[in-house]
């Protein structure tokens, strides 16, 4: 077996239950359980919206299934627990099994270079593996966004062979491969095209053939077509302004990152499988519960499409899902041999806050407190943190207030809670913003590479001196030109078929707007020649200036 695939252990479970979703468990589960379960969803059970459906097994038996809210809002539909959902990003462990399997048989190995079954990509200056892929320490840019810069809307169609055509004209990465670990969905589209290539079927008849069907799993499908219709569909839907509810669903016609539809049912057979490896044996199990790493050594937390993170003190396999309206989530605990799955079709609703809670009922007795204490801090202490800081590492700016006596994020509810020696957790996350000094920020999330800040103080541009920023900008890799131009005493940026960015000055070259961080950067002449575009997933995106700057373009 090849070396990267013995880095961490994942979990597979090919639940026993009978097709009968209401098969009776090992003993008579005590009533309180379900009514607490219940009462966690009580907000959510109405005949007049979305909701949710959840499921429980426990040693390979359903405990409890049930739906609350209502699947199809046109029709009145409730939801049940047979409702079929899209479980969003929860589909990657599904293709990351799908190369476990082309591997066990010789036909690949999580080594190969990908440029070797797909040779469009561009040839990189450090090899990207299949391996890389599955761990997301790759370090490709996000697919979703590249279509955006090159002007894509939210609600046009994006096929696979978009993808590849954005992925195949990037020229930079945002970071070497192996250095860092960030989580994307252009890994497993990509994944999901090697399975294609490889297998000479596409990932959703090889994934049918050699996974639903032998697990029973008659309800779980991918799809490739958003306008198929089937029975039982659970429609995503988001609010709209003004009140009531309109359809979002997945914007894209491709899939192996996402795109994959089941039902609470299904998922708790695929749970069991990662358990009892009764589909691909337990060695294929263990590679999918065995963590990526870092060139350091340092262990990801992540494996073949599963987190391996752990909760208050419990081993615990996971993927969350979020796709238009549709958020999912579903935990193994391993050890308790005790699965949850929760999907729900509305995107008001935290699908992961729901089935921890739901973990807390069943699981509370072995668990820990592991939340660390909130600390007094004063008001002073908190209004000399906020500001604007910039990572040098991704080029991302991060923008603090004080608001309601509380530090938080520009624009974000969540409140940081401080909890001593410089450090915060915003809400009950446990992610760490840190405070060397006020100058000096770092962040860690749920991924071990922290992103380190420094507080920028460069003087924010007046507004005659924006005009110098105006002008055209163009990006070979995303074949697109951008506008740049001063309106109402701010820059703007705009490209075909996209809505116009407000830019918010941070200081010195460097804004702030929806697309994340926009910096300008000058020639050695001290004239500007070009900006980048940074953020979460996508690092120093860059469009050259096209011409002279005039300086002279104004709002219209």
């Amino acid at each position: 077996m090849p070396r990267k695939l013995l880095v961490s252990s994942f979990l597979f479970a090919a639940l026993t239950c009978a097709p009968a979703l209401a098969a009776p468990a090992t003993a008579a589960p005590p009533r309180d359980r379900h009514k607490q379960v219940d009462a966690l969803f009580s907000q959510w059970n109405s005949k007049t919206a979305p909701g949710c459906a959840v499921g429980i097994s426990r040693d390979g038996v359903l405990d409890y299934a049930r739906g609350y809210g209502v699947a199809d809002l046109e029709h009145d539909a409730p939801l049940t627990p047979r409702s079929v959902f899209s479980i969003a990003s929860i589909s990657k462990q599904f293709t990351a099994f799908s190369i476990g399997l082309l591997a066990q048989e010789g036909k690949l190995s999580l080594d190969d270079d990908i440029r070797e079954h797909v040779p469009e990509l561009p040839a990189y200056k450090k090899t990207v593996t299949l391996a890389h892929l599955m761990h997301h320490t790759n370090g490709l840019r996000e697919q979703g966004q590249l279509l955006n810069l090159a002007g894509w809307r939210g609600e046009d169609v994006a096929t696979e062979a978009d993808i590849l055509w954005a992925l195949s004209r990037q020229r930079g990465v945002n970071f070497e491969p192996g250095a860092e670990v960030l989580y994307g969905n252009a890994a497993y589209t990509l994944l999901a095209l090697v399975v294609r290539r490889v297998s000479g079927q596409p990932l959703k008849a090889f994934a049918h053939e050699r996974l639903f069907k032998p697990l029973g799993m008659t309800d779980t499908c991918f799809r490739e077509d958003r306008t198929e219709l089937f029975p039982r569909r659970a429609w995503g839907y988001t609010s709209r302004d003004g009140g009531g509810w309109r359809l979002s669903g997945s914007g894209s016609d491709h899939y192996g990152a996402g795109n994959l539809y089941s039902t609470i049912g299904d998922l708790l057979k695929w749970e069991q499988n990662l358990l009892d490896g009764r589909v691909g044996g337990q060695a294929l199990v263990t590679l999918m519960r065995t963590s990526g790493r870092l060139n350091d050594g340092t262990v990801t937390g992540y494996g073949g499409g599963l987190r391996l993170m752990g909760y208050r003190g419990l081993d615990m396999v996971s993927h969350d899902g979020m796709d238009g309206g549709y958020r999912t989530e579903a935990l193994l605990f391993p050890a308790q041999r005790v699965a949850i799955v929760t999907l729900c079709n509305s995107g008001l609703i935290d699908a992961s806050v729901l089935a921890r809670k739901v973990a807390d009922v069943y699981l509370g007795a072995h668990m820990k407190d592991e939340l660390p204490p909130a600390v007094k801090m004063a008001e002073t202490e908190l209004a000399a943190l906020a500001g604007d800081f910039w990572s040098p590492l991704t080029d991302e700016i991060v923008r603090l207030e004080l608001k309601d006596g509380a530090l938080r994020q520009v624009g974000v509810p969540t409140a940081f809670v401080p909890m001593g020696d410089g450090a915060f957790r915003p809400g009950e996350s446990m992610h760490v913003w840190r405070f060397a000094s006020p100058r000096e920020l770092s962040i860690r999330d749920a991924w071990p590479t922290t992103r380190p800040f420094v507080r920028v103080t460069d003087p924010k541009p007046t507004a005659s001196a924006l005009a110098a920023f105006a002008g055209q900008y163009r990006s070979e890799e995303a074949d697109m030109t951008y506008t740049v131009r001063v309106v109402d005493g701010k820059l703007a940026i705009r490209w075909p078929r996209r809505d116009e960015v407000i830019l918010d000055a941070v200081g010195g070259d460097r804004f702030s707007g929806s697309l994340g961080a926009v910096s300008f950067t000058r020639a050695a002449s001290g004239g500007i020649d070009g900006l980048t575009i940074s953020n979460r997933r996508l690092r120093r995106f860059r469009a050259e200036r096209l011409g002279a700057a005039t300086g002279l373009l104004t709002s219209q």
